[in-house]
Formats: structure tokens, C-alpha cells, sequence
């Protein structure tokens, strides 16, 4: 059922607070291991699954604030991401970017990277 991203929150275990306009994310990938030889059928590669999961970045668009600072130097802390609804996701994760933007006749932006480390406990 499709549902608005309205009142979707984040916080982080630092205190870092922001008003968020976006967020997209964290997307989750996995590694192809190729498992083609000499002898595979008819020239066709094949691949195996990857054990590993990378579960990705997690991007947000905030409201810039010029008296807030990013936490862009500080170690992986808890991130969570309250869903409309209810619905969690938690990890440990850090900001490896943080993009200010200051337009002539607009609000000012921010685009914030953060990179998931470990698993995502989803509730």
C-alpha cells in the first residue's frame, strides 16, 4: 500500500537534529561472484551470490542550518529512522558527506551522506 513519507524522523545517538525535507535510502547491495570456467554451457557467464551485504548509505535532505554542525568528524553512532506509521529502522553509522547549498531565492539545503555499518534492525 503506498503511503506519504510525511513525519518520517531520524535521530542520531549524538544529539544531531535537523529538519528533514528528503530522505532516500539506505540502499542495500550484494556482490555477484562469477563462477565461469572453460566448460560453462554455451559461453554464458554465471555468478553466485555474495555471503556479504552492504547495506548501503542512507541519504537525507535537511533544512541548513548555519548554527548546527554536522556531525561529519564524529565516530559511527545510532541512527534511527522512525517511518510514518511507526515502522523503525536502527544502525550504527557515521556521515561521510555533508553538502550545504545556498540559493538566491530559496531556502538553504543540506545533503547529508551517512554510511550504515553492520545490520539495519528494522521494527
Amino acid at each position: 500500500m503506498a503511503d506519504s513519507g510525511f513525519g518520517t524522523t531520524i535521530t542520531f545517538s549524538s544529539g544531531f537534529f535537523a529538519e528533514i525535507l528528503s530522505v532516500d535510502g539506505p540502499d542495500l547491495s550484494r556482490d555477484p561472484i562469477e563462477t565461469t570456467h572453460m566448460e560453462t554451457t554455451n559461453g554464458n557467464k554465471t555468478f553466485i551470490p555474495s555471503d556479504l551485504i552492504d547495506n548501503g548509505t542512507l541519504s537525507v535532505e535537511i533544512a541548513y542550518d548555519p548554527a548546527t554542525a554536522p556531525p561529519i568528524s564524529s565516530a559511527a553512532e545510532t541512527v534511527t529512522v522512525t517511518m510514518p506509521g511507526g515502522s523503525t529502522a536502527a544502525f550504527s553509522g557515521f556521515m561521510v558527506a555533508f553538502a550545504p547549498s545556498f540559493p538566491i531565492d530559496d531556502r538553504m539545503t543540506a545533503s547529508c551522506d551517512v554510511k550504515v555499518t553492520g545490520e539495519i534492525t528494522r521494527a
